[in-house]
């Protein structure tokens, strides 16, 4: 956890909350849709009511001054608690494996198309530059959150231990089923057969909510995404800054299905 001026004793709340969750759910920007999914699967919630709740005060955003730590220390245990925050400064609790995390990783392609739109749709963010400079910048590592490239590298270091599942963002279009299955085992929630066939086809009805033109007009949630808009020589370029920063990690994606 980065420290604060004057605040070891809010750093040590902040570990001591943490450290009950049962799983921080970590999103690199343009993969928000996981928190839906997770929480779906979790609280055995229907689509329709999720879309009539506010997300966030369900799954707040650990470092972020709002909602903050109060709305965290109101929810009932077992929480879920999201954070952007890298791997080497989350809480030595959970490196000691004493809370879940749940990591989902997206090309960095579509990522960085994403993410562009996502500052573009912010008036906080105010940023009206180029594509072409957002993404010299996401690939010099100079966007907030340093280096995706080391961000997601770090996670999958860990993604062998026990209390880690690292999840790509493309399975989650690729094969939905397994993924639901996968966050039931490591969630520890039960359903019988027909519930989980069940809990798939809503899972599969999020997704289409989330993903839909109207919801997305530029189509953010789409694999694949980054061929309407790069360039060959973007895409060159890209290519050899992937390849330079990412040669010696054996983690693959899909950038197209």
């Amino acid at each position: 956890m980065v420290a604060r001026r004057g605040g070891q004793a809010n750093q040590q709340q902040t570990q001591r909350i943490l450290a009950e969750a049962l799983s921080g759910v970590r999103f690199f920007p343009g993969t928000g849709l996981l928190q839906e999914v997770v929480y779906l699967v979790s609280q055995g919630a229907d689509p329709d009511e999720i879309g009539l709740m506010n997300i966030d005060e369900q799954l707040p955003v650990l470092e972020y001054p709002q909602p903050g730590l109060d709305i965290i220390k109101e929810l009932t245990s077992p929480r879920l608690i999201k954070s952007h925050l890298p791997y080497r400064f989350l809480p030595s609790d959970l490196h000691n494996g004493n809370s879940k995390v749940i990591y989902m990783a997206r090309n960095p392609k579509d990522l960085v198309v994403s993410y562009y739109q996502f500052h573009r749709s912010l008036r906080t963010m105010s940023y009206r530059g180029t594509f072409q400079e957002f993404c010299r910048r996401f690939m010099n590592d100079k966007l907030g959150y340093g280096s995706w490239f080391e961000h997601v590298q770090e996670f999958w270091e860990h993604h062998m231990d026990a209390n880690v599942l690292f999840l790509k963002y493309e399975d989650m279009h690729k094969d939905l089923a397994t993924m639901v299955e996968q966050l039931v085992r490591f969630l520890g929630v039960s359903y019988d057969k027909a519930q989980l066939e069940s809990m798939v086809e809503h899972c599969h009805q999020l997704i289409d909510q989330c993903c839909n033109a109207e919801a997305l007009p530029v189509g953010r949630g789409r694999v694949g995404l980054w061929k309407d808009i790069f360039t060959v020589s973007m895409n060159e370029k890209f290519d050899l800054v992937y390849k330079q920063k990412m040669g010696k990690c054996d983690l693959t994606f899909d950038f197209y299905l």
